[in-house]
């Protein structure tokens, strides 16, 4: 069966799946809304967070970061996977021992301040709107290149089935289409990934097969691309790092206390029935996410190799742009491929000097995509991939939507501005807000901003800055009072976006006497998208030195962190 055909079979079949467990998981009450009734397994709740968690960005663009960056790509993973380390040992038990539904409402109830809910309500808003962007852009050019519309076209379909299982089922359908997309899109990362594994090394494990030699050759495949790599020009692949140690450190950081900060994750953590459900949860979504990002460094380094075997084969002339495979005249359509004869003998020269390079454009995201393409497998893989790609942006950005309402509905409307309203007008008010938001999240994607690039890094620096402060003395600070949250929080956000806003030369802040000069990186070289382990020190600090200042949380308060820190029954001595 040809490639179309099965591609609108298999995508067509996900997307009923996730419509139908829609149907069937609706919402009823704000409970199953926000917090899917708080009665989800613990392991379906670590698969239903991996679902969340893997966005377009890890199952498109981490491997895409190293194919190009080799070694230095290693960030991502090093800082994504130990934020869930930090999330199962530092927030996740305690934020659902609190019991309520959001993280704004534990923030305005630890601090004791209406006020300190709504800073959380838009730092979560800001940093969830910066992260849903990338989705809809990838939703929009998956759909574009599989099912051959226009990227507008894409969107609009994605746009449709969020918000038939999102404004529908809320948390509870959200979570129960998210165990069925993980499902797609894992399958989907890794059978391409045991097939180029066979091809290349005859190990059916990628993991085991990014060390092992390739067939019938005593060469090991990391040995091969190092070769290739460096004879076309590029910096060998094993040892390439592109930041600097003081960047390397920031980003890492900044992605750490950003996951452990991402409002569209923690939530996950109040829908499991109990305390320890939570980091059991946890763990098991650590588990299902390493599937993934261990097997992401083979995708990465096979692809390459595979890409470059394509362009210039060992020991026969560069590839003639007249025979170019048909993988490549797909991706030539997109714009994400682009050649140009700059010598004109009809062949593409491959290479890392730009003045002779022909390949002028290989879009790192289309990496995943295009390698079943690339390493000839079946059409019925490269199907797969589609509807994982799909599934993988659209998982995420139904968590992300679901944040941005939850914060509108419960915090704002109900916390702040109407609290006697009735259940069943929250409700409405929950769906609108969710209606509001993909419709928002859409024209965001199709009028992205002029510094949309690098927007999922900079989501993680906003939330590193902001939330993961705040939540961070809320649990273990119990003195801290109201006045050094609040303002620990704007310092952070606000100077972690004067940091990036300053380096994209966006006109109100290029014009301030005080920035206006900066070069790019003054900040010890660290890059805008690292910046936000600064911005979490700049939070701490401000918080701290404010507190002193003003009079300690009250008692009742430091009781409630007491009861939220210390296990049920612990010092409860009984006489025998």
């Amino acid at each position: 069966m040809e490639l179309q055909t099965l591609t609108y079979i298999i995508v067509g079949l996900t997307f009923a799946i996730y419509i139908g467990i829609a149907f069937w998981a609706r919402a009823g009450s704000t409970k199953e809304f926000y917090v899917a009734g708080g009665g989800v397994h613990p392991v379906a709740n670590g698969m239903a967070t991996a679902a969340d968690w893997m966005s377009a960005a890890s199952f498109i663009g981490m491997a895409g970061l190293i194919a190009f960056f080799g070694y230095g790509g290693s960030v991502f993973l090093m800082g994504w996977t130990g934020g869930y380390v930090l999330l199962a040992l530092l927030l996740a038990p305690y934020l659902r021992k609190f019991g309520k539904f959001t993280v704004p409402e534990f923030i305005g109830d630890r601090f004791y301040s209406r006020t300190a809910r709504i800073v959380a309500v838009v730092c979560l808003i800001l940093a969830s709107v910066t992260y849903v962007i990338g989705q809809m852009k990838g939703i929009g050019v998956a759909f574009s290149r599989f099912l051959e519309v226009k990227y507008e076209v894409g969107l609009l379909i994605g746009m449709c089935i969020v918000f038939f299982y999102s404004v529908m089922g809320g948390m509870k359908g959200i979570t129960y289409t998210q165990i069925a997309q993980y499902v797609v899109l894992i399958f989907a990362y890794t059978i391409p990934a045991v097939f180029i594994s066979l091809n290349l090394t005859g190990n059916p494990i990628p993991q085991l097969g990014l060390g092992s030699t390739l067939v019938g050759t005593d060469t090991f495949l990391l040995d091969k691309l190092d070769q290739v790599v460096t004879e076309l020009g590029w910096a060998e692949y094993t040892t390439q790092a592109r930041l600097s140690h003081v960047n390397m450190f920031a980003y890492t950081m900044s992605l750490m206390i950003g996951t452990a900060g991402l409002p569209h994750v923690i939530i996950r953590f109040f829908t499991v029935p109990k305390v320890k459900d939570a980091r059991t949860s946890a763990g098991w979504a650590l588990v299902f996410i390493a599937i993934l990002y261990t097997t992401a460094p083979a995708v990465a380094g096979m692809a390459r190799l595979n890409l470059i075997n394509t362009m210039a084969p060992e020991g026969q002339e560069q590839l003639a742009y007249a025979e170019r495979p048909q993988w490549f005249k797909n991706w030539e359509k997109t714009g994400l491929l682009k050649f140009e004869d700059k010598n004109n003998d009809g062949r593409i020269n491959y290479e890392a000097n730009k003045e002779t390079n022909e390949l002028v454009k290989v879009d790192r995201d289309i990496m995943v995509l295009a390698n079943p393409e690339i390493a000839k497998l079946p059409n019925w893989v490269i199907a797969l991939v589609a509807a994982g790609g799909l599934a993988a942006a659209l998982s995420t950005a139904a968590g992300l939507l679901l944040a941005i309402s939850s914060a509108i509905s419960h915090d704002l409307l109900k916390g702040v501005i109407k609290p006697d309203i009735s259940e069943k007008q929250e409700l409405m008010a929950s769906r609108i807000a969710m209606a509001g938001a993909i419709a928002f999240a859409g024209y965001l994607g199709f009028n992205p901003p002029d510094f949309a690039a690098g927007t999922v890094a900079l989501a993680f620096g906003l939330a590193a800055s902001s939330i993961f402060p705040a939540l961070m003395m809320g649990i273990f600070s119990k003195k801290m009072n109201r006045e050094g949250a609040i303002a620990g929080m704007v310092a952070g956000i606000s100077v972690t976006l004067l940091y990036v806003f300053q380096h994209k030369g966006i006109m109100f802040v290029k014009s301030t006497a005080f920035l206006g000069d900066m070069p790019p990186n003054w900040f010890f070289g660290i890059e805008p998208n690292a910046f936000g382990a600064i911005g979490a020190l700049v939070n701490f600090t401000v918080a701290f030195i404010v507190y002193r200042r003003f009079s300690e949380a009250p008692q009742d308060v430091q009781d409630m962190v007491e009861n939220i820190r210390v296990p049920a029954g612990a010092g409860q001595a009984q006489d025998h």
